[in-house]
């Protein structure tokens, strides 16, 4: 008997690491389904305002529209006030647009890093009904169980229960950020097999953002 089944995980991971002047954002390029690959230079980062950015891993269809739906609201909101959409004010939207659709959600599990209105970064990672969190780091996708510890190890945020509460930006400068964020997507590409073929790596800072590839593993 046929059963209706609107999802379909994609696979892929995205990381997200947040500096005191800087955001890194990533992802691997792989589109799959099964043990079939799709396409191998997929994109799974989306530029949603100026110092924004959005990764996300899921159902690709259901990814894609949000990410229209996301873009239209942040048009109005510029027309409206006349300027582009902070950081923590898209996480919010994100959040209150993730809710909405809570009885038949977006099969989508995302990442939001960019910088806040000090300048600082942030990062917001979130579950597919809206529930989020600002953090120092972040990963979402098939490989984050694996990437997470090293993180973990090598960057500590704070607890967010300590007071006085305290900054959740890493301790690493931009570059050695970007290093740590190709070494676990490079472990990860090893033992995961949605993950691989091509890392986008999307960096935030005050001058704005610049993008960079790197080869991964194509078996």
């Amino acid at each position: 008997m046929a059963r209706f089944d609107p999802y379909e995980n994609n696979g892929g991971t995205c990381v997200a690491v947040a500096g005191a002047d800087y955001c890194v954002v990533a992802a691997d390029t792989r589109l799959s389904v099964g043990y079939s690959i799709l396409s191998r230079d997929h994109s799974k980062v989306a530029q949603l305002a100026d110092k924004c950015v959005l990764a996300s891993f899921g159902f690709q269809g259901d990814i894609k529209a949000l990410q229209k739906n996301l873009a239209a609201k942040e048009l109005v909101y510029e027309h409206n006030h006349n300027k582009k959409m902070s950081c923590p004010a898209m996480a919010q939207l994100l959040s209150n647009t993730l809710y909405y659709k809570r009885f038949f959600p977006y099969y989508a599990f995302n990442v939001l890093g960019g910088l806040d209105s000090q300048g600082k970064g942030c990062v917001f990672t979130y579950d597919a009904v809206g529930s989020y969190e600002r953090t120092g780091y972040s990963a979402q996708g098939t490989g984050a169980a694996l990437m997470m510890p090293v993180l973990d190890n090598q960057l500590k945020s704070p607890s967010p229960l300590l007071l006085p509460a305290r900054d959740a930006v890493t301790p690493l400068s931009q570059s050695e950020a970007v290093d740590l964020v190709k070494d676990v997507f490079a472990s990860a590409t090893e033992r995961d097999i949605y993950t691989g073929d091509r890392l986008e790596i999307v960096v935030i800072n005050s001058s704005g953002t610049y993008r960079e590839y790197i080869e991964l593993r194509k078996d």
